[in-house]
């Protein structure tokens, strides 16, 4: 039975996590990351069961909180809301399973990153940029079968991605993103919004590795690569300040 409209008091899940999420979908055509409704940003709450995701179609100008739709985790039953989920709300049910530290995912049809999707290529590391967040390529998935596609779509594709990292939380902690063969990214964090933060860097870098190549890409030193993403990730990372304000 839906629950749309039930008191923030009642609801499944809290009034901060509504509004973060629905704040980082509202970001998505802000960061020039979807045409039309192509993409969606989601968050789970371990310890209630559920995630939130944005509705399916419906456009980011009307998206409101009570617009968004509490899904089970367990399940992929709707717990809140009067509207359908995003179609690719299996994929994202699929990855939070796979993988506990993941907080937030993010996924869109960003230009330059479909671009690899779609040439089954991963997105190579090219200089420090890409270093500072992913751990090495933003790699690509296999193409999901005849018998994938046919039944259970959308959960299988976020399965591909989780034998494509093994299955491994380290890895999708070091590499918080992948690109579904001939489809388009995924990227996650602990967060909805750190989930959306990776799905700009991964446009970003995306579309920097393109224009590297068309001039003619070298090998970047493996040295320089792990400098930078040490120096912002692990025991030892020093970049940035604590909240200002």
């Amino acid at each position: 039975m839906s629950t749309a409209g039930k008191p923030a008091s009642s609801s499944t899940v809290s009034a901060e996590l509504r509004r973060e999420v629905l704040e980082a979908n509202l970001r998505i055509p802000q960061a020039g990351l979807a045409t039309l409704t192509w993409g969606n940003v989601s968050a789970v709450d371990r310890a209630a069961g559920v995630f939130v995701i944005k509705p399916s179609g419906v456009p980011y100008d009307s998206l409101s909180e009570e617009h968004l739709v509490v899904v089970g985790l367990e399940d992929g039953s709707v717990v809140e809301g009067d509207l359908r989920p995003s179609t690719d709300t299996e994929t994202h049910r699929s990855l939070y399973l796979a993988f506990p530290s993941i907080g937030g995912i993010t996924h869109t049809h960003s230009t330059h990153a479909v671009a690899f999707a779609q040439a089954r290529r991963a997105i190579p590391v090219l200089g420090t940029t890409h270093a500072d967040t992913f751990n090495g390529p933003v790699p690509v998935t296999a193409d999901l079968t005849p018998e994938q596609c046919a039944r259970d779509y959308e959960f299988n594709t976020g399965q591909v991605i989780v034998d494509l990292l093994e299955a491994s939380d380290q890895r999708a902690a070091e590499v918080p993103g992948a690109l579904v063969s001939c489809h388009g990214p995924f990227t996650w964090g602990a967060t909805a919004m750190k989930s959306l933060e990776h799905a700009i860097i991964c446009e970003a870098v995306a579309e920097m590795a393109i224009n590297t190549i068309a001039l003619g890409a070298g090998e970047p030193p493996r040295h320089l690569l792990d400098r930078h993403y040490t120096r912002k990730h692990g025991p030892n990372a020093y970049y940035g300040n604590p909240p200002i304000g």
